[in-house]
């Protein structure tokens, strides 16, 4: 049976156009009106396959997901040229960072740089601070330094900005950051890699039911958890034993990712 996250419902298909988000953080919903699924972020590419009544059922370009956002906050497609390195930055009305702030963007939002002011680049929105933007190309080398760019963001069912995140929403920010393919679930993020064979390493993933956090040592992980209602860093065995006597079970996997560095680099 196919996945409805990932697979099209032929009955909502009217067509088949790209666009771009044009809000800070849209809500993917499972319905018009709905619950929120997942989320998209300002300039990330979706296809629009259908539009009733002021929603569009969209597929999104980076990993796939279907759902349903209002039509309003979408726009014209257009070829990004940077992406937000920041954990998040402000857009202003000139380039001056004491004139007025437009709207604030999350990591990873995206933005087409037509000129450059002093410290600034010029976009169609506004300026944003050179400083927090780095080129389209440019690929991270460690996903657990991406991830902790979100330490401190409040825990968000579903979320996947600097303004609000859980655990699957951290570990695809800092994958696809590091151009590392990634779904958007965690139990879409459990056939990942390869079974770990050994202790623990940076990067590794490890998954409970419903859950999934990122090691970032040996005896470390970090994640978004409704426990501290945060992203944080939690000792890899308290995490363990604390979840498993919540109730909600022992790991279910660990997986190991391919190396974005030596060998030598990623063994603890």
């Amino acid at each position: 049976m196919s996945d409805p996250r990932l697979t099209p419902d032929p009955a909502l298909v009217t067509g088949s156009t790209s666009a771009r988000i044009i809000r800070p953080v849209v809500d993917l919903c499972r319905s018009p009106e709905g619950p929120r699924d997942r989320q998209l972020l300002f300039g990330e590419t979706v296809t629009v396959l259908g539009d009733v009544d002021g929603w569009s059922y969209v597929q999104s370009v980076k990993d796939g997901y279907c759902g349903h956002l209002r039509s309003a906050c979408l726009g014209p497609d257009q070829t990004a040229t940077h992406i937000v390195s920041a954990p998040a930055t402000h857009v202003y009305a000139r380039a001056d960072f004491k004139s007025a702030d437009r709207m604030s963007l999350s990591h990873a939002s995206r933005l087409r740089v037509t000129d450059t002011d002093g410290r600034f680049a010029c976009t169609s929105i506004g300026y944003v601070p050179l400083v927090h933007l780095t080129e389209i190309t440019t690929r991270g080398t460690d996903p657990a330094d991406i991830a902790a760019l979100f330490l401190g963001t409040p825990y968000l069912w579903g979320g996947n900005s600097r303004f609000g995140i859980d655990c699957s929403g951290v570990v695809q920010a800092a994958l696809l950051a590091c151009g590392l393919p990634c779904p958007g679930d965690s139990d879409m993020q459990q056939s990942l890699g390869v079974a770990a064979d050994g202790g623990y390493r940076r990067n590794d993933l490890l998954f409970w039911k419903g859950h999934v956090a990122l090691v970032t040592s040996a005896d470390q992980l970090i994640h978004a958890n409704a426990g501290a209602m945060a992203c944080v860093y939690e000792g890899i065995e308290e995490t363990i034993h604390r979840i498993e006597t919540q109730g909600d079970g022992p790991v279910t996997a660990h997986r190991r990712l391919p190396s974005l560095h030596s060998a030598d680099e990623l063994a603890l």
